[in-house]
């Protein structure tokens, strides 16, 4: 058994922290929680009473390996971003670059307490093979557009040889949006996600434009294009971005296999809009967050987008009760996990896997942070920069500022030259 020791300890189905010690297995789940400095084992790590426990934060929706595109094409339209700067380049990407770009994600993330992501992309075998050497967990899926057959079957191979691998990796197939992906394709896409038990990562009504399209050209609600397309019915469904989701047709995505991801940050760049968040949530909606990719927004920051979210919306509604901290923090943690498909991640109690975000709160910031206003205190207050160690499966992949899976310096070279490259 190894410990997590004194630290102050809240997920999402607590009302109020306590300070305890988090027990991890040799599996890697949470074995026990026990007073503080009570639990005899290997030390993991000392919090010392001074630092907070959560759940691994999850980055929900993003493009790992487009931070090599981070700052290219700033301040265009969505349309005129792809199709001006993102897809010539992306029509250069080799393999290589594919995998020098996630194991630069992977060092941005993990700083920052991030213990999964969900992404679409290219080349996703060498993702894969970043996440594995990186302590991480992700959901993955290739990027499919048109009805182009060698992409399906390169997801599909993809789910062969990784789906499930050591436990941290789950694929999905990414149909990449209603203007890149046909009805028809899209449906034989869905029934293949049934037939082979497999979640679909989409892109769905980020613009308003998609929306006018659905009315004026498709003549179809996005409601009945979702049922007639067989998506609601695949065992996870993912739908990114949502901001122009129809409000008064809430009720077809309030499922337990359905995870809108909101990407606030990103849509405000881009001019895409705000989600309806608060209608989200009281519809019954999961909710979860993501960044988008590093070229669209342009960190990968959990934080920076708990923050961000939990403000503009009040501040656009003139209400500071809109949303609060402590369904932000849900959103960023047990509604991510549940969007990668895991039933057993995303909180901090027995038989959960030990995926723990520790925060440091032995700083100016966090003076006054107590048991009842330690979740207020991490979103309103906190940031990435307090991130002291992140824990995986019970694994320590980062601790103060040092990475303990990955070379820094040896990725930041390859991904700089990269980037040279590209520009």
């Amino acid at each position: 058994m190894s410990i997590v020791r004194n630290v102050l300890i809240w997920d999402s189905e607590r009302t109020d922290a306590v300070f305890g010690d988090i027990v991890v297995g040799g599996d890697g789940r949470i074995s026990a929680i026990t007073e503080p400095n009570y639990a005899v084992g290997k030390t993991l790590f000392d919090g010392r009473g001074k630092c907070l426990a959560l759940p691994g934060l999850i980055n929900a929706h993003t493009h790992v390996s487009m931070t090599l595109l981070r700052g290219m094409g700033e301040e265009l339209p969505l349309m005129d971003w792809l199709k001006k700067k993102i897809f010539p380049v992306e029509a250069k990407l080799t393999a290589q670059n594919i995998r020098n770009g996630a194991d630069l994600a992977m060092l941005e993330m993990i700083s920052a307490g991030v213990t999964g992501f969900i992404d679409m992309y290219y080349f996703m075998q060498d993702v894969a093979e970043s996440v594995l050497e990186s302590g991480m967990r992700a959901a993955l899926c290739r990027g499919l557009t048109g009805e182009d057959e060698t992409k399906i079957e390169d997801n599909l191979s993809l789910a062969d040889e990784y789906n499930g691998r050591e436990g941290r990796i789950t694929v999905q197939l990414g149909p990449h949006a209603t203007y890149t992906v046909g009805k028809d394709a899209l449906r034989r896409i869905s029934a293949l996600a049934r037939e082979k038990n497999l979640g679909i990562h989409f892109h769905w009504l980020e613009t308003k434009g998609e929306l006018e399209t659905f009315r004026n050209e498709y003549h179809i609600e996005p409601s009945a294009y979702l049922e007639e397309t067989g998506l609601l019915g695949v065992r996870e469904l993912v739908l990114a971005h949502s901001v122009w989701h129809p409000i008064d047709q809430l009720s077809c995505v309030a499922r337990d296999n359905v995870t809108l991801v909101h990407n606030p940050k990103s849509n405000m760049k881009l001019g895409s809009g705000y989600a309806p968040l608060k209608e989200f949530l009281s519809s019954g909606v999961r909710v979860a967050l993501g960044t988008d990719g590093a070229a669209s927004n342009n960190r990968l920051d959990v934080w920076d987008e708990m923050r961000f979210a939990a403000l503009v919306h009040k501040g656009y509604n003139l209400d500071p009760t809109y949303i609060g901290a402590r369904d932000i923090l849900k959103m960023a943690t047990l509604n991510g996990a549940r969007g990668m498909g895991l039933r057993d991640t995303g909180l901090l109690k027995t038989g959960y896997q030990a995926d723990i975000t520790i925060v440091d709160m032995d700083n100016p910031r966090y003076v006054g942070a107590d048991v009842s206003n330690a979740p207020e205190f991490a979103v309103y207050a906190g940031s990435s920069r307090d991130v002291r160690a992140t824990v995986v499966a019970g694994r320590l992949i980062y601790k103060d500022g040092e990475f303990l899976t990955l070379d820094r310096e040896k990725i930041m070279a390859k991904a700089g030259k990269d980037r040279r490259e590209l520009s």
